[in-house]
Formats: structure tokens, sequence, C-alpha cells
């Protein structure tokens, strides 16, 4: 690949959010005064429009059915159909929002019906064959998945470099989207043949943010997947810095919960602080693809769309912050305690790794756990009916336990180096200040972060009462120390 040993190009990665604000992206990102030669040495992956994953796939927070949903509900036959539809008609409307030449916005309209029909057709043949009865198209669903996926991006990115060629901007779609059963490769193989001829200092390459590649890019990483492709992409060429444009600033906290005036934006962290707020559900990268950047070195930068003079966050796998302190308070409204209680563990082995495999099986996302003689914590980012199933399962493998989950919230105070004198007591006395009652505490040893449990009522209480207390005093202490 051509940047490989040069180490002069960035790889960038556009949200959803901001790529469903064209006219800013391009004037703070993708063109943001750039002219001639400036214009290059950057890759750009994205993500699909604002949205437009959720009616391909489900609505990723109240899970309302999109296309798959209603393929797979099979509701009266003509569900997925009325969706895909819809779908075409987002895709036409977001076209005709962004394009001024008439000939651009045909294109793109034409390029968006030939996918859609494409995809339609494979649907109609799966419906047909369903409908007789003695086919089971079980095992194709993950593939039509990995289809619905790909499109979003591949509307996106086609989009986007018709619009930089009609900037004047040398742009190449990149579509990393199409493949078939005898063409499975691997990411890594997928991205190299398709940069195999690409001059970096002449062309800037829009690369959709869905790969079809062996394993399949959904079924390993979820809604993940855009990010797993810029990472991949960084490392495989060599990136200098690798970029991921948001809607917002990475603060200390929300802004929603805290204030504007208080939340603090960050300006360095590391590794360990992003693979916590991973951990935890907030968007900064995903962990699969923050490995990968860590393990070879290349920096990452999170930027605000919204703001283009601000230079965003740096994330290196060596930062420290020079005095210890607490950069960020977060943490999850709302998770399930599953509490597993055995006289008889005190001694044996086998229980955690049963435990385990359960909810592996049952696809149930840890975010921490506990233990101690005879009682094992998990707190689950699930539903209390995803859990209750494994709970069931448990119960079977071991009927003398007493297993039960309630529901929690958890708010995580993380930093590159959190050994700051008189921590806990100082966050212990803010919470019962505020009247809130803590269940659980946890502390881990690399002092990156330290968990408080707390009733789900109370988040945002546990939130703004933390904030105060490990950021807010601590930013007026350090500021009268410059002083004196």
């Amino acid at each position: 690949m051509t940047a490989k040993t040069t180490g002069e190009h960035s790889v960038e990665k556009v949200g959803g959010t901001s790529m469903a604000a064209t006219a800013t992206l391009f004037d703070n990102v993708l063109i943001a005064g750039r002219s001639g030669a400036d214009l290059y040495n950057r890759i750009f992956v994205v993500s699909a429009y604002g949205g437009m994953t959720d009616l391909l796939l489900e609505n990723k927070k109240t899970g309302a059915p999109g296309v798959y949903g209603r393929f797979v509900a099979n509701e009266d036959g003509e569900g997925w159909r009325v969706a895909i539809e819809q779908v075409r008609r987002a895709m036409h409307e977001r076209n005709a929002a962004m394009f001024a030449r008439p000939e651009s916005r045909k294109e793109a309209d034409a390029f968006v019906d030939l996918r859609i029909a494409a995809v339609a057709a494979c649907l109609d043949d799966l419906a047909r064959l369903r409908s007789h009865g003695r086919f089971c198209v079980k095992e194709q669903l993950g593939t039509i998945r990995e289809l619905l996926a790909g499109l979003g991006e591949a509307h996106s990115a086609h989009s986007t470099s018709l619009l930089l060629c009609d900037r004047d901007v040398n742009a190449r779609f990149v579509d990393l989207t199409l493949w078939d059963q005898d063409d499975l490769r691997s990411l890594d193989a997928r991205i190299g043949d398709a940069f195999a001829a690409i001059d970096l200092r002449a062309t800037l390459p829009v690369v959709t943010g869905y790969a079809g590649c062996e394993g399949g890019m959904v079924r390993r990483y979820a809604r993940g997947y855009t990010e797993m492709t810029f990472s991949r992409l960084a490392v495989l060429t060599g990136a200098r810095e690798a970029i991921i444009h948001k809607e917002f600033h990475l603060s200390s906290a929300d802004p929603r919960l805290v204030g504007e005036d208080k939340a603090r934006k960050i300006g360095r962290t590391n590794y360990d602080v992003a693979d916590q707020l991973a951990n935890l559900g907030m968007e900064a990268i995903h962990p699969g693809a923050g490995r990968g950047l860590r393990q070879t070195g290349i920096p990452l930068r999170v930027r605000n769309t919204f703001d283009r003079e601000d230079e965003g966050t740096l994330v290196t796998g060596d930062y420290v912050s020079d005095i210890p302190r607490v950069e960020i308070v977060t943490g999850i409204r709302q998770l399930q305690a599953l509490i597993f209680f055995e006289q008889d563990m005190v001694g044996v082995k086998g229980y955690d790794s049963t435990i385990l495999d359960t909810l592996t099986r049952h696809g149930l996302w840890i975010v921490s756990k506990s233990s101690n003689a005879n009682t094992i914590t998990h707190y689950l980012s699930a539903s209390a009916e995803a859990v209750t199933k494994a709970i069931i399962d448990l119960q079977h493998a071991y009927p003398d336990a007493a297993i039960s989950a309630q529901p929690v919230a958890m708010v995580s105070a993380i930093g590159s180096d959190i050994a700051r004198p008189a921590l806990v007591p100082d966050a212990l006395k803010a919470l019962g200040d505020a009247g809130i009652a803590i269940i659980a505490m946890q502390q881990q040893i690399r002092n990156v972060d330290v968990q408080f449990i707390v009733p789900c009522r109370d988040f945002d209480a546990a939130v703004r009462a933390l904030h105060h207390a490990l950021v807010e005093c601590d930013d007026k202490q350090a500021e009268g120390r410059r002083a004196a």
C-alpha cells in the first residue's frame, strides 16, 4: 500500500449522526478550507446516515423492527416489503436534501435502486422457499442481516464520494460490501486488495464501514463493525493517526446531566480509559478496534464534528495524567445484578465457569463481576427477561443454589491514573451527602476506575455528586495551587 512506510496519512471514521449533518461535515471535516494536495493523504470510513441502519435492521434503542426484523417475523409476508420501500424513500429523501447537481442526484438514486433491487430479490427468493414449508431458511438469516447492514454504508459512501467529486475533489468510492460465497476473504485481505492501487497522495478514498468478509462483520462485531474496518485500515496502511468524528466532545460527564458549564472536555487520555468507556457502552471506540491501534502504536483522536477549531481528545497507549485524578464520571442507568449464592461453593471449582458458559450462551454482556466465598455477582447489560432465561438454566444446573436478579445502576469514576488520595472516602461522602444508598463498590488494582452500584432512580444524582466531588472540586484546588 502506497503510504504504509511513510505514515503521512490519516484514517478517519465518521459516525452516523455526523454523516446526517452533511453540510457541516463538508465544512468542518471533509473540505474544511483545504485545497489542492491538502485534501489528500486521508482515508474516510463512513457509517450509514443516522437512522438508516435502524430502518434496515432494528432500532438500536427501542428494538422496533426494520426490514430484517419484519422478514424474520414474517407477519403477513408483506411487512418486509413495506419496510424496504420505506428504506428506499428515506435514501432518496436523503439524496434530495444533499445534491444540488441534478445529474449527481439521479446517479445516487439509481445506485440506491440497484442495490435495493438486488437485496429485495434475495429476500423474495428466500420468502418463496419458506412458503413451501419444506425448507428451513433459518441458517440464512445471518446472511440477510449482513446484506442489509452493508446497504446503509454503500449508500452513504457512494453519495459522499459523488458530493466530493462535485466539489472537484478526486474522491474514490471504495466498496467493501460486495461478496459472495466464493469470495469470503478475510477483512485484512479485502482491505489490501482494495487499496493496492490507490495513490493516497492524489486520491481521497471514501470507504464503506461494512466489509463483506469471512465470519461476517455483523455476526462478529454487532453494530461496532464500522470501527473494526476503520481500525484495520489504519493498521494495515500504517496511518500516522486514526480519527473518529462524533457529534460531541469526549467530556468529563454528560453535559446534559452535570451542566454545560461544569463538564470538562478531555484533552488527553489513554486506551485503558477508552476500554472502560466501551465496556460501559459509551461510544468512544469499539474495544476490538482500540486493541489494534494500541498494539501498533497508532494514536487515536476523537473530534467533535460541530467544532471545527477544536483538536479533540488524543488517546495514546502511554499517556498518564501528570497528577492522579478522575477524568470522567459516567455509567449505565440500568443493569441487572445476577446474584448466585451457593453454600457449598467454598473451596470448590467449576461454579464460575458454568455461570460464564450460561451467560455466553444467552448472549448477555458482562459489564463487571465480583465474588466472595459463596457468592458470585455479575452485572449484566441485558433485559430482565433475558436474565430470567439464564437463571432458569443455572437453577437446573445447581438446584440448591439461591439465584436472583435485581435492577441496579452503575456509576464509574475513570481516569488514566486515579490513585488520588482519599478518592474513595470523598466519593462515599459525596454520595452520602446526596442521600444515595450504595449497594456495592468495586476498585481494581490498575487504578483506572472505581465502580459504584446504586439504585436506578439515583443514577443522575450519583453522576452529579461524584462529578462535583471528584472533578469540579479537584479542578478548583488545582487552580488555587497554580495561582499560589
